[in-house]
């Protein structure tokens, strides 16, 4: 059975102390309004950490906790601290509240910023460096297994796991016992390459779904002009499903065929302060992967 969710980034919530973000209590209450079950954590703080007080305001909104990102700099050694106390707080949290999906995402690095949707002029890695950064996934992985949670690789855009090659080599390096996959539509498109046919090749690994679409016109621009991560999310990069590039009526038959089981989540990344309605997208979204039987 597939289940549908939403989470925090939908309503723009990036950065746990941004304050231009919604309360924690609207964008619950709208995700249960817009006609979804289950919802993500969102960046370790923004929801509260204790459990009781979370616990009922999910129960009052008819809501399941889905998973939660560690969205930290893998990539810097020297930032090893802010990535462990982020995973094991995070881990704490999903634990609490019988969640299931710890996602472990490299966030964005001002080395691959500019390049992002350029694969052929990516900064590459020295040995050296990559070696470390894999260790650090494969440390926060073994910690969400052994806190019972299904662990998941999330390619993105701006980080140093972007492009296809970089996700792949990762997970030909890291036990698969370990460390699954959570793909994301969306940044796979940005990414410059093309999302059902790494599904196809890849769907024995892939243990959760972000939904995400992708405006190939704000795409290309955002590309030509190496426009910031934000900026391009500011900008439309993440329109409603079904109106880019991602062909979500393919990607709902490889999951059918593979007899997927579990929640797909779906994030469409906005500017917290921007001008569209989160509440209206997300009833979009909904309305749309009904419409695809979803």
């Amino acid at each position: 059975m597939i289940k549908i969710g939403n989470a925090p980034c939908s309503w723009g919530v990036e950065f746990a102390d941004d304050p231009r973000n919604p309360s924690w209590r609207r964008v619950l209450s709208d995700c249960a309004a817009a006609g979804y079950k289950g919802i993500e954590l969102g960046p370790i703080g923004f929801m509260p950490e204790d459990p009781a007080l979370l616990a009922d305001a999910l129960a009052e909104n008819d809501l399941t906790l889905i998973g939660g990102v560690v969205f930290r700099p893998f990539h810097d050694a020297a930032a090893w601290d802010q990535v462990l106390d982020a995973a094991q707080r995070t881990c704490k949290a999903l634990v609490a509240h019988g969640a299931q999906h710890l996602v472990l995402i490299d966030s964005i690095s001002p080395r691959r910023a500019p390049t992002a949707g350029r694969a052929d002029e990516a900064e590459q890695m020295a040995p050296a460096e990559w070696s470390g950064f894999v260790d650090r996934f494969r440390k926060v992985a073994q910690l969400g297994c052994d806190h019972g949670l299904t662990v998941g690789i999330h390619a993105h855009a701006a980080g140093f796991i972007d492009f296809e090659p970089e996700l792949e080599r990762l997970l030909a390096e890291v036990d698969e016992n370990l460390l699954k996959i959570c793909f994301d539509t969306g940044h796979h498109s940005y990414a410059g390459y093309d999302p059902v046919a790494f599904m196809r090749r890849h769907m024995d690994r892939i243990s959760y779904m972000h939904f995400k679409d992708i405006d190939p016109a704000v795409k290309a621009r955002a590309v030509a002009n190496r426009t910031g991560f934000y900026d391009a999310c500011g900008q439309g990069i993440f329109c409603n499903l079904g109106k880019g590039d991602v062909d979500f009526a393919a990607v709902r038959q490889i999951l059918l065929d593979a007899n997927f089981s579990g929640w797909c989540t779906v994030e469409q990344d906005c500017d917290p302060a921007g001008k569209t309605s989160p509440i209206d997208d997300a009833r979009a979204n909904r309305g749309y992967l009904s419409s695809l039987g979803f």
